[in-house]
Formats: structure tokens, C-alpha cells, sequence
């Protein structure tokens, strides 16, 4: 990565959020370039960043990669538009677009390009994101090293087997921001409801996901071992999970997930 041209297609929030990862990694800010339609967040970028800005076809010529940081619904026009501009044949793709297929992109791009798919979350954008990505057939291990370090500046990355894991992914870390943010609010309104302060209550179930998290990622022991030890018998964490059992937690926690992962193969087509 010491030396690659990165170009972003999108200057959006996370395009933004690699951009800074990338600059906290000892990437200089001459090795990276961004095009927008917004001319505003390319201002910004250039001038809080230092990066170079320009037109799709002015980055896309010497880049080493691109990063397809547009919305879906414009994928196709952006990638076409770039088709012609791209000038190094072993230049590599990686989108972080929802639901584009990589069949897509090699369609709209060329089947002979190196390309990788990817499905970051939104905790990218204060540099905790966990991240999927595939690799179509074209990566050589060099691409694949590339990809996951670019990446690696705003989070963990995993590789996943077939590009179909990336539906899965994205019902686990792509939505599951928005699981715990449900969970933060419903402990917020259940102690607001016996009495605790509101502003108290927020700043607790805020931490306590918060040190969880933490000591879940810090532990070398998975998360139900991690359950037990704060399991006292006959203690106040034991009734309030035979609670959750009894509701049937798991298995709404399941329903949930799938019904995200049959969306997202929905999107795709």
C-alpha cells in the first residue's frame, strides 16, 4: 500500500472515514484521490485531508485502485463511465456498495478486472467497523493483501468463502449496529420506567454496550463463557436472563437475522 494510487468514486461518509483511517496508517495524503458530484465534500476532503480531487476519469487513469464508494442506484453509470478511464490493466476494484454483485461490476467493468466486494458497517466512521469481503476469481494474493489492509484502517476485516456470505454478513454487522442501538434503547426505557433518570440511564446502557464490547474483543473466551461468569446462581443476572429465555431471545435474535439476510439476497438481484 506504500506506494498504490487509491482512488475513491464517492466521497460520502464512508469513503471519508477510509480516507482519514488510511491517513492515521502513514498513508500520504499524495497517494490519495477523490471524486464526488458534490463539490462540497470534495472541498472539505481536499482541505482538511490534502488529497487530490478531480473528475472520474482523471483519478481513474494512474490509480492502482478504485474505490466504488457510490450509491447502488448509480453503480452502473459509474462504473461504465470509468470503463474507458481505467488505464492499468492489472488495477484493482473494490466496492463497498450494498447488493452489486460482483457479476455486476464485471459486466459493467470488464470480466478480465480484479475486483472485491465489501460490506462494511457504519462503526467505520469512528474506526471500529468490521468489514466482509470477497474476492472474485481475477485477485491474485496480492490484491487479496491489499484490499484487506485498505480496509484494515477503519476496523477488522474478514475474507469470506462465496460471494453468498456477504448477505450474511450483512444481516450480522452490516444491520447489527442497529440491533444493539434497539437493545441501548429498550434498557434506557425499562430503567427510565422504574424511576432512574433519564440522562442516567442513557449514559449506562451507552457503557455498558460499550465495556461489553470491549471485554468481549479483549477476552480469550467466547461470549457465553463470558455469560456464565457473570451468572451468579439465584442472582439478579440469572432471573433477568431466564426473563429473556422464557421471551424467547434466541430465537427472536434468529428471525431477525434471517429475515436481514433474505432482504439483502432480495437486493441483490
Amino acid at each position: 500500500m506504500n506506494k498504490s494510487q487509491i482512488a475513491f468514486i464517492g466521497a460520502g461518509n464512508m469513503a471519508n472515514s477510509l480516507i482519514r483511517g488510511l491517513l492515521a496508517k502513514a498513508v500520504p495524503a499524495s497517494q490519495l484521490f477523490a471524486t464526488d458530484i458534490d463539490q462540497e465534500k470534495l472541498q472539505l476532503l481536499q482541505h482538511e485531508c490534502g488529497i487530490r480531487t478531480g473528475t472520474s476519469a482523471e483519478i481513474a487513469a494512474n490509480a492502482d485502485v478504485i474505490i466504488l464508494a457510490v450509491k447502488p442506484q448509480v453503480m452502473a453509470a459509474a462504473c461504465e463511465s470509468l470503463r474507458a478511464g481505467i488505464k492499468k490493466p492489472d488495477c484493482l476494484i473494490i466496492s463497498i456498495a450494498a447488493g452489486i454483485p460482483v457479476s455486476s461490476m464485471e459486466s459493467w467493468l470488464g470480466h478480465d478486472r480484479a475486483i472485491v466486494r465489501c460490506m462494511p458497517n457504519t462503526p467505520a466512521l469512528v474506526g471500529e467497523g468490521a468489514t466482509g469481503l470477497f474476492a472474485n476469481t481475477r485477485c491474485s494474493a496480492g490484491d487479496i493483501a491489499l484490499a484487506g489492509e485498505i480496509l484494515s484502517a477503519v476496523g477488522i476485516t474478514c475474507w469470506l468463502r462465496t460471494e453468498r456470505d456477504i448477505d450474511t454478513v450483512t444481516a450480522l454487522s452490516g444491520s447489527g449496529p442497529a440491533y444493539f442501538f434497539l437493545m441501548m434503547e429498550a434498557l434506557e426505557k425499562a430503567a427510565v420506567a422504574l424511576g432512574l433518570d433519564a440522562d442516567v440511564a442513557r449514559q449506562l446502557s451507552i457503557q455498558t454496550a460499550l465495556g461489553a464490547g470491549k471485554l468481549a474483543a479483549d477476552s480469550d473466551v467466547a461470549p457465553d463463557e463470558l455469560r456464565r461468569r457473570v451468572t451468579s446462581p439465584g442472582g439478579t443476572t440469572e432471573q433477568a436472563l431466564l426473563s429473556f429465555q422464557r421471551d424467547g431471545f434466541e430465537r427472536i435474535v434468529a428471525n431477525a437475522v434471517e429475515a436481514a439476510q433474505k432482504r439483502a439476497a432480495e437486493l441483490a438481484k
